[in-house]
């Protein structure tokens, strides 16, 4: 068997309507209604599905967990315009731009920090 990329992943979150507001304004990610009422964030050709703390969808990660989750966005736009766009929604920078290892290659990466916590790495292949 071989892998050959992500679908998707689960992320699970206090507030579902907070979590959509952040990633559709901050991010330009588009909210995606699926099932039964659920809802995802969706860009490229992946999604981000969302668990609501104590309203998980079966099955789930063993221990649910707002704020857990750690991962990395690959764009497009110029690292220094993605951190004056998150400027202009006073979302702040964690760290960097700093030098990175993607999984192609070199990246130029930024640290930023959602409603939840969860750490995202956006970054530029070099």
């Amino acid at each position: 068997m071989q892998i050959k990329n992500i679908d998707h992943f689960v992320l699970t979150v206090a507030s579902i309507d907070k979590t959509c507001s952040f990633y559709e304004k901050s991010l330009g990610m588009k909210v995606e209604i699926f099932g039964a009422g659920r809802k995802a964030l969706t860009f490229g050709n992946q999604k981000i599905n969302l668990h609501e703390v104590g309203k998980e969808f079966e099955p789930k990660a063993q221990y649910p967990t707002s704020g857990a989750g750690d991962f990395c966005l690959i764009t497009e736009t110029p690292i220094k315009d993605v951190v004056t766009h998150l400027s202009e929604y006073r979302i702040p920078i964690e760290s960097g731009p700093v030098a990175r290892t993607g999984a192609n290659g070199k990246i130029m990466s930024i640290y930023i920090r959602d409603p939840d916590n969860n750490l995202i790495e956006i970054s530029n292949y070099l």
